[in-house]
């Protein structure tokens, strides 16, 4: 089947006759009309009833016009996005846990994109969003978090599945809490401490496949009766600086913040839970030069602040 073909039979469509798409084809009638005949044989349809009132479209025709426009449409925007330089656009896409090494990372990777233009996704989720993002909507790169307990799972599961995995940083959680909260006079904070405030927590489960409650019950300690449970992570610091009461589980955060928010970190002798970020790609994609210069970023937030 021929496109060009194609596109003189919509244009026919369009205008209804042969005279009126040949002023706008600049292409003689018989020509348009041997073109068109021959678009017919190939598909073995009547595209056009021929009358004295001009070109009709017949219901085969009209189905056949639809699938044409859709067709020459898609073609115009992938010639558009070549010649317009778009496919030349810097892309990066990531999808991690919620923590401050990280999104300082990413600042700073920000001031090293060119001025040529750029699109760039930071999704902030859990292990299984970031796991589908990269299987299911075009996202290049992951950072997935999870206990050092379900280590075999998680490398099982990624080599399964076709994805690279390389480890970023082993952590143990500290608290973060207001200045004016009680418990941020002690230095060594146990379990029982927390039983009379209020945990901040982010609501997704951190392991694919296994119900949010069991999750819950293994990740938090179950002494803790009052809950605030959020999905964006910017809340929680207004959360801990308002309310003297919270506090949160975190894998440690910049002194900037802390001022910021009039915060501070302190350590649970009882918590010696490890933790991993892992990144993770697919097997046999090559990592850009934006990439390596995040994954540069990366690895010198961890040193600073891990």
């Amino acid at each position: 089947m021929n496109l060009l073909h194609m596109k003189y039979a919509v244009e026919v469509a369009k205008a209804g006759s042969l005279s009126k798409a040949s002023e706008v084809l600049l292409i003689a009638a018989p020509n348009i009309s041997r073109s068109i005949k021959e678009l017919e044989s190939d598909l073995g349809i009547t595209i056009f009833d021929r009358t004295q009132n001009g070109m009709k479209l017949t219901p085969s025709g009209e189905e056949f016009i639809s699938y044409a426009r859709r067709i020459l449409g898609q073609i115009s925007e992938v010639e558009k996005y070549y010649k317009d330089g778009s496919a030349k656009k810097q892309k990066f896409s990531i999808s991690v846990p919620r923590a401050c090494y990280i999104s300082e990372a990413f600042a700073k990777f920000t001031t090293s994109l060119s001025k040529d233009p750029a699109e760039v996704f930071y999704k902030e989720t859990n292990s299984q969003r970031a796991i589908e993002n990269i299987l299911e909507h075009d996202y290049r790169l992951g950072i997935i978090r999870y206990g050092e307990n379900y280590d075999i799972y998680f490398k099982t599961m990624l080599e399964e599945k076709g994805f690279r995995y390389e480890l970023v940083t082993e952590f143990t959680y500290s608290l973060i809490m207001s200045a004016n909260n009680p418990l941020s006079r002690k230095q060594e904070i146990t379990y029982d401490d927390l039983a009379d405030y209020i945990e901040i927590a982010h609501a997704d489960p951190y392991v694919p496949s296994m119900p949010l409650s069991k999750v819950v019950k293994e990740e938090l300690p179950d002494n803790v009766d009052r809950r605030i449970f959020i999905f964006e992570r910017a809340s929680q610091f207004d959360l801990l600086s308002v309310n003297p009461e919270t506090f949160m589980w975190v894998s440690l955060a910049p002194k900037d913040l802390l001022e910021r928010y009039n915060l501070v970190l302190r350590k649970c002798s009882a918590n010696r839970k490890v933790y991993r970020d892992v990144l993770i790609y697919k097997d046999g994609y090559k990592l850009s030069q934006l990439d390596r210069q995040f994954v540069t970023e990366l690895c010198e937030a961890k040193r600073k602040y891990l």
